[in-house]
This record gives C-alpha cells, structure tokens and sequence, in this order.
C-alpha cells in the first residue's frame, strides 16, 4: 500500500470511529485529520467534504459486513445470527447506519450507498422462494427487512435492551436460539 492509499485509510478508519461516535453534524474534521495523523488539506483533497467523507466511510463499512456475512437465502435464520454476532463484533456499522438515519435519510431507504448492495440479497431470498424454501407471500425486500430487523433486537443502539461482547455467552446463546426460532417462523412457508 502506498503513502496515498495509507493516508487515505487512515483518515477513513478516524472518520469511522468519529462519525459514529458524534455523528455526521457533531464530527468535526480537525480531529478527524489529527487522529489519522494527516492534515486537512489532504483529507479534503481526497474526499471532498465532510458530508462526502461520511459517504465514503458508510459505503467501505456496508461493503464490509456484506462480505463479512454473506446471505444465504435457503438459511435466513442462521444469516440473522450471524449478523448478530458481526454487530457485536462491529458496532461502529450499527452506529453509522442510525446516524444517517437520524441525519441524512429519516425515511425510505438509507440512501444510495446501500441500494445496489441490497439487489444479491433481494435475489438470494427470490431463489430459495422459487424453490419453495421461504415464504413467497412476503416481498423479498420486505422479508429482508424484517430479517434484519430481527438481527438488531438485541443491537448496540437497540432501545430495549443492548447486547455487550462481555455478556455472558449462556446469554448470547439464548439471544441467538431465539433469534433463528423467529425468523424460522417468519420465513418458512405455510403447510
């Protein structure tokens, strides 16, 4: 990796930890510069601005958990569990995913960093329907919503209860049974 390419990961690794910790509005660029130990003319000349930069790092980090827990439409219930313990794992994705919900796409989709990551799923999910795996009386983007939603009950900015990596594993175990049992009952189809 050269000096560029180093300096530009820097500087997205610091803008990971910063947006999701203030937020688009509360992140500031100065310590985003300072923590990547780069300085802020070459931040703004390889990202634009702020509001880029925060693009940039949601699209490397949604890249990111999709290659870290690939779909796998004829088993959507272990896919939630895995998505459970990557969001224990990498909270930094769920924090980035309500900031831009809060502050840049209070409804509909979360914006077009997402869009074409979602298509694979969406098909994953068309596939194991045809083969009369999962239920075909439910949308494939509105079941992997629902799946999905089912993965972050216990999530990092979950407003009931928030898992921790240091709970107990009897309890993450006990999270996880009843995450596959719900998704199981929601996904397989009528006898």
């Amino acid at each position: 990796m050269g000096n560029s390419d180093a300096t530009k990961q820097r500087i997205l690794e610091a803008a990971t930890e910063e947006f999701a910790e203030r937020g688009i509005a509360g992140a500031r660029i100065d310590r985003i510069a300072r923590a990547a130990q780069a300085n802020k003319a070459q931040l703004y000349a390889y990202f634009g601005n702020k509001e880029q930069l925060f693009s940039a790092v949601l699209a490397e980090r949604l890249r990111a958990i999709v290659d870290a827990v690939p779909i796998d439409g004829r088993d959507l219930p272990g896919y939630a569990v895995r998505l459970y313990d990557d969001y224990l794992a990498h909270p930094l994705v769920v924090k980035l995913a309500v900031w831009t919900r809060l502050e840049r796409a209070p409804f509909g989709g979360l914006g077009p960093e997402i869009g074409t990551l979602d298509q694979p799923k969406f098909a994953a999910i068309a596939a194991a329907q045809a083969e009369g795996l999962v239920d075909p009386s439910i949308p494939p983007s509105d079941l992997f919503s629902m799946v999905i939603a089912l993965s972050l009950t216990w999530s990092p900015v979950s407003t009931t209860i928030a898992a921790s990596p240091d709970d107990d594993d009897a309890e993450h175990e006990h999270r996880r049974r009843l995450i596959r049992t719900a998704v199981r009952r929601l996904v397989t189809p009528d006898a």
